[in-house]
């Protein structure tokens, strides 16, 4: 079984630093571990970013729900992780989404004081890994913007870049078809037929109300050339 110092270790906001200066901060910081069991929330969507979570063991699934319509969009994502620490900044702070656990899990949560506390620190680490992941959070509405061409393909990519992680698996839609067609500006002959080619290409598997993806990567690395 992995340590606990290889396990922060192993973390997104932690990763390239040493042995001793974990040990360091685990003596100067109040470090919660909170445990979950399977298909308990963690995060209710609109509640306020008021923590750094990260989740150090087992699996969870991010829900979020597209605005005004019926349509949500849900993957799910393993350890190492951090969950949604680009919320814990700027003007929006609330996160998007949902988050309950998949399997039994366990969360290392940090407050923004304490966390604030490690960037100032003397270890640059702490905020390069942090402006990595704000990096990328921010370029992804850039690339997907770039990247449409009008297809259903490329809208359903677009919306998996959004609002999945590089590392997710599982993803699936739910929807009802009137408001899949209208996100995608598509008729439902249009939408079937779409959803046929890349269900016979061994893209997708979907039903009348359900789309889901196997391959993340591939799809997007597909469509969004």
């Amino acid at each position: 079984m992995d340590s606990m110092y290889e396990i922060i270790m192993a973390l997104p906001l932690f990763q390239g630093t040493s042995h001793e200066k974990i040990s360091e901060l685990i003596e100067k910081t109040k470090f919660h571990f909170i445990k979950f069991n399977a298909n308990e929330t963690i995060v209710e969507a609109n509640d306020n970013c008021e923590f750094v979570r990260l989740l150090i063991s087992g699996s969870i699934k991010i829900t979020y729900k597209i605005r005004n319509a019926n349509i949500t969009v849900s993957s799910l994502v393993s350890a190492p992780n951090v969950i949604g620490i680009e919320y814990l900044f700027g003007k929006e702070r609330n996160y998007p989404f949902g988050v309950v656990a998949n399997s039994d899990c366990a969360v290392l949560q940090l407050t923004k004081s304490d966390y604030m506390k490690i960037l100032h620190s003397d270890d640059n680490i702490f905020l390069f890994n942090l402006l990595n992941i704000l990096s990328h959070s921010s370029q992804k509405s850039v690339i997907s913007q770039m990247s449409v061409n009008g297809s259903v393909a490329s809208r359903l990519a677009i919306d998996i870049m959004v609002m999945t992680q590089a590392k997710s698996k599982h993803v699936r839609f739910d929807y009802k078809q009137k408001d899949l067609c209208s996100r995608y500006g598509v008729q439902r002959p249009m939408l079937i037929k779409s959803l046929d080619n890349l269900k016979n290409a061994g893209m997708i598997t979907y039903e009348a109300n359900s789309i889901e993806i196997a391959d993340r990567d591939n799809f997007m690395s597909y469509f969004l050339k």
